[in-house]
């Protein structure tokens, strides 16, 4: 039987260094994608369409730190062969990116549709639909605490704040969908389902990165 050599004082240390760079640097991005989510929030509910460019800046950041943070944890993998919750860590870690890519992706699309949806006169589920964002903006902010702290019990409450959005996208998607006597060209009606949707998203990646820092602590999949 062939033993794994037990990693020394100075291989172990150097490996939690590398973890704590790493959860700084997941860290970093989260609060780019906490950014990008705000300005589309502020560019559709607040017309605020100058803060377009600047996500656009912002993603190309989100995608660096991704392609980063996914080569040095893969890099740690190979090299170091961590076990147990470093192990899960690296892992989580791996996966924490593409969720935090994925609600910038959204972000940067809500951006879009709001620059199509400023041309038309402001529809009065608007704000309901405000309400929506402002709750998964909650949630990505809550899954970010929980990776600093890593605290498996938050968990928890972004399961109240997602059944919160879900329960918003059901109602809004209802008074979107079945409208009748629609005035004008139906585009606008069109990108309010679509946003919806991509806040429904957005909000699940963070249930996402919730659940896998519960992972990391606990070893157990929700």
């Amino acid at each position: 039987m062939t033993l794994i050599p037990k990693a020394s004082p100075t291989e172990a240390n150097r490996l939690q260094r590398s973890l704590r760079k790493a959860q700084q640097e997941v860290l970093r991005m989260g609060t780019l994608v906490e950014q990008s989510f705000r300005l589309s929030h502020q560019s559709l509910f607040e017309s605020d369409i100058d803060a377009i460019p600047r996500i656009l800046v912002l993603e190309k950041q989100i995608d660096i730190y991704y392609r980063q943070i996914e080569s040095d944890c893969a890099t740690l993998m190979t090299l170091q062969a961590p076990v147990a919750q470093d192990l899960r860590m690296l892992s989580a870690f791996m996966q924490l990116v593409r969720d935090l890519e994925r609600i910038g992706d959204c972000a940067q699309d809500l951006s879009e549709m709001a620059v199509k949806l400023i041309q038309y006169s402001p529809h009065p589920i608007l704000p309901e639909i405000a309400q929506m964002s402002e709750h998964a903006q909650l949630m990505l902010a809550t899954s970010l605490v929980a990776l600093a702290d890593l605290d498996d019990s938050a968990g928890a409450r972004v399961k109240e704040y997602d059944d919160i959005v879900d329960d918003a996208y059901d109602r809004l998607y209802e008074a979107i969908a079945f409208q009748e006597n629609v005035p004008g060209v139906v585009e606008p009606i069109l990108l309010l389902g679509l946003i919806i949707r991509h806040l429904e998203r957005m909000a699940d990646h963070a249930t996402n990165i919730s659940q896998r820092v519960t992972y990391i602590v606990t070893g157990k999949r929700n």
